[in-house]
């Protein structure tokens, strides 16, 4: 439940960098040229931070890496902010590379979510965590416009506005993790394998582990690294595009709103397909539906809201069930 609740403002942290991440490196920069860099700066940051975080979750426990993961990202947050109001690139890159701490904690603790879950049940799990991602991010990206006004009435760039909503929003869900977070759920399940162990020796059955899982290692890493590569090189542009095309930050809030809905939101189905029909069908379902997304929004007319709604939306699914299939392998 905890978990849970940090999964809330960790998703509404989200929203600044895949909302405006590109509009405002685009408004800084003077050129398009270069209005992938954000993203592919938290990216670079996120996997960077997804080490330690990692580290420090299974040496000191989920509380502590989780809860510093968050807080590192909401630091960043607030780097851009004054990288914006400074009007320095050199800071907004390095900002955005921070908050990609952010962006990892957000992921990872859907692996906390597995602690205390079978291996049968863990698909389930996973999807439980992230589909409490949805309530925050659908409404980070709604609140752009909101929060540029308010950005502006206390002057800072209109832009930057988004994040200051993803610093308080990453510094309450570490809050929230460091404080309400006991037991941890790492020492729980320790002490639960210790006691199955013990169980197993005392009445001289063999205790079972878990087998060397390489091959699944492998295929799950590049389920979900083929997964990541096709969302983020649409999602990052379509804010761009779509400015290009007319279209102002409500309609791209709405846009990526539906988009990121569509990550999180289907998670506790995608679950439970995983579990029922298997993590190889649902890997492949992740391609077909990531597939048409792309050939959808190519294809779409600029002009079409309901086919750019429905093409991030596909984008958004495929990506979840890349992701949590992925995950379970």
């Amino acid at each position: 439940m905890v978990v849970s609740l940090s999964q809330i403002f960790g998703g509404a942290g989200l929203a600044a960098g895949i909302t405006v991440g590109a509009l405002l490196a685009q408004q800084m920069l003077g050129t398009d040229a270069y209005a992938g860099v954000p993203s592919a700066l938290f990216t670079l940051g996120s996997a960077g931070a997804a080490f330690i975080v990692g580290r420090l979750s299974q040496h000191y426990g989920r509380r502590t890496g989780l809860s510093a993961g968050f807080i590192v990202g909401g630091l960043g947050a607030i780097g851009v902010v004054m990288a914006a109001m400074m009007n320095s690139v050199i800071l907004l890159f390095a900002s955005l590379l921070i908050y990609g701490a952010g962006t990892a904690t957000n992921l990872q603790a859907r692996y906390a979510g597995t602690d205390l879950a079978t291996n049968k049940q863990r698909a389930k799990a996973i999807s439980t965590t992230m589909v409490m991602t949805t309530f925050g991010a659908v409404a980070g990206p709604n609140l752009v416009e909101i929060m540029g006004k308010f950005a502006v009435s206390i002057g800072v760039p209109s832009l930057a506005g988004p994040f200051i909503l993803s610093a308080t929003a990453f510094i309450l869900a570490g809050l929230v993790l460091f404080i309400m977070l006991r037991p941890d759920p790492l020492e729980i399940a320790k002490r639960i394998e210790a006691y199955k162990e013990k169980s197993a020796s005392e009445t001289n059955t063999l205790s079972i582990h878990p087998t060397n899982n390489k091959r699944g290692l492998a295929v799950g890493a590049t389920v979900m690294v083929l997964t990541q590569i096709v969302m983020v090189a649409i999602m990052t542009m379509t804010p761009v595009h779509m400015k290009h095309h007319g279209h102002g930050l409500t309609e791209v809030g709405i846009v990526i709103g539906f988009h990121v809905g569509s990550m999180y939101l289907p998670s506790l189905v995608t679950g439970i397909l995983v579990d029922k029909i298997g993590r190889t069908a649902m890997s492949i379902a992740s391609g077909i539906t990531l597939l048409l997304a792309g050939l959808l929004a190519a294809f779409a007319p600029s002009d079409s809201m309901a086919l750019l709604i429905i093409a991030l939306s596909l984008l958004g699914l495929g990506w979840n069930f890349g992701l949590i299939s992925g995950t379970a392998q």
